[in-house]
């Protein structure tokens, strides 16, 4: 376990299924850490469709970028710097209409891996 990283020294990885680059920041599985972080890069034009996260909630912060965001019983609103959402665990969300590639620090708790 490396208790410092530097951001420029991760590199990026496609995600399995979804159409962005994910940077792992920390993870049970290479840290032994009880959450997992991600940077996460969703491009112009690209979205993540409806899905649900079971056991885990899932933190985002926006550090740069737009879209929107939809929540189930948390309605629709804008992504942009500084946005801070929480998706509480088995909550349907999806993020749409990205018209700037967006950036955002997001945390799983309890960790995905």
């Amino acid at each position: 376990m490396k208790p410092v990283k530097h951001e420029n020294e991760v590199p990026w990885s496609p995600h399995p299924f979804l159409p962005i680059q994910i940077k792992n920041l920390l993870s049970k599985r290479d840290d032994r850490a009880d959450l997992t972080i991600f940077l996460v890069n969703l491009p112009a034009g690209k979205e993540i469709p409806e899905h649900v996260h079971e056991t885990q909630e899932d933190i985002i912060f926006i550090l740069s970028g737009r879209g929107r965001m939809w929540i189930d019983g948390g309605g629709d609103f804008e992504l942009e710097k500084g946005t801070f959402v929480r998706v509480p665990p088995n909550t349907k969300h999806r993020i749409y209409k990205v018209t700037e590639d967006i950036l955002n620090y997001d945390v799983f708790t309890p960790p995905l891996f």
